[in-house]
């Protein structure tokens, strides 16, 4: 269906490739297309016919973006076009360059070529009616840039905590287990030690799901799949996991055997360990959190069942949104992001995941192909 927006965009990048899906995507809207190859070609091109919009990579060989559009802003009719700086250098201090140097917009690659048509239209839209209302698009461009400055600033302390963090919590996690393997270590030191292990382990879990869910905003969460023996790997999480839970005095049952998922193996690991834990926190002292793996019509069904509260069938839905807790007056306090990367990491491999009623508690359910 042909833009409501016409126009002509000039497309700069030295990449053929990513001018030719650009080009391709917008005339495919009905919008006119000029490409060119260096910020030299860019200037020259728009002396010659001036744009509507301009696309621009930053890095480029020779003069690059950020010159390009300082230069673009000096020539006729350079000052009211609108720039959209296109790159897959997603930081603050990118993008503080590109707006300094009169950017209009900033889109991280690999984008999607529906975001970017809805990106060009919206900046030649607001050039527009900047003709009228510049007061009004002052303020609308200063919020959006606020937005999108918080949004990176968001980035780059998810990349503190999982790059400055992991291999700390990751050595204490080693040493703990140092302690419980040594032989001369006393069984109070042994009994501290599986203790620093379990509470290490909830940490790394929370600093990989904050990864993977900032990943999954990117669309880079992405499965490599084999065969994972699904016994195996519960029998290895109950073990790793008994700590956390003969502190709440709460058992681990597994029954898997003989099934195995074609998945990845970190990714399926982590959602069964997100999804015993919240049964753990959830669970009644005396009781057991059930985990069962069988072949369901096609597709390998995962159940993790506590004997808790239960969760209200108005709140099964939002319990895997972020930061949202559900909890009764038994459960151990999570953070709301474990069930979050839990539904993305599912969906990610094509499977669902939902709840059922335990009668008393909770069954979360993970179906995924076979």
């Amino acid at each position: 269906m042909p833009s409501v927006v016409t126009g002509k965009v000039l497309v700069v990048d030295d990449n053929a490739e990513n001018r030719a899906l650009a080009k391709a995507t917008l005339e495919d809207e009905g919008l006119a297309v000029v490409l060119a190859a260096t910020g030299e070609e860019a200037l020259a091109s728009f002396a010659r016919e001036r744009a509507d919009c301009v696309l621009l990579d930053v890095r480029m060989p020779g003069m690059d973006g950020v010159a390009a559009c300082r230069r673009l802003r000096e020539l006729p009719g350079g000052d009211g076009v609108p720039i959209l700086f296109v790159t897959a250098q997603r930081d603050v201090d990118t993008f503080d360059r590109a707006r300094d140097a009169g950017g209009d917009d900033f889109i991280t690659k690999p984008y999607r070529p529906s975001e970017l048509v809805a990106r060009v239209g919206a900046a030649i839209q607001l050039r527009r009616l900047a003709v009228e209302r510049n007061e009004l698009v002052d303020v609308i461009r200063r919020q959006r840039d606020d937005v999108m400055r918080l949004q990176l600033q968001k980035e780059q302390l998810v990349a503190f905590l999982v790059h400055d963090l992991k291999n700390p919590v990751h050595a204490i996690e080693l040493n703990g287990l140092r302690i419980t393997r040594d032989p001369g270590a006393t069984e109070r030191s042994r009994d501290a030690a599986a203790k620093i292990r379990s509470e290490t382990q909830a940490l790394l879990r929370m600093i990989m799901n904050l990864l993977d869910l900032s990943k999954a905003d990117e669309g880079q969460l992405q499965p490599a799949a084999q065969r994972v023996d699904l016994d195996e790997l519960l029998r290895a999480i109950a073990d790793d996991m008994r700590p956390r839970a003969q502190a709440a005095q709460v058992a681990i049952e597994i029954a898997a055997a003989g099934v195995a998922v074609h998945a990845d193996p970190e990714l399926t690991r982590r959602v069964v360990e997100n999804l015993v834990d919240n049964a753990i926190r959830h669970a009644p002292e005396d009781t057991a959190v059930r985990v069962t793996a069988a072949l369901a019509g096609g597709a390998v069904e995962l159940r993790v069942a506590d004997a808790g509260h239960g969760i209200p069938a108005e709140l099964r839905e939002a319990v895997f949104e972020r930061f949202v807790r559900a909890g009764g007056e038994t459960s151990r306090t999570g953070r709301g992001l474990g069930l979050a990367f839990c539904k993305l990491a599912v969906e990610t491999h094509g499977g669902r995941i939902w709840i059922e009623d335990a009668a008393p508690g909770a069954v979360f359910c993970v179906r995924l192909p076979s």
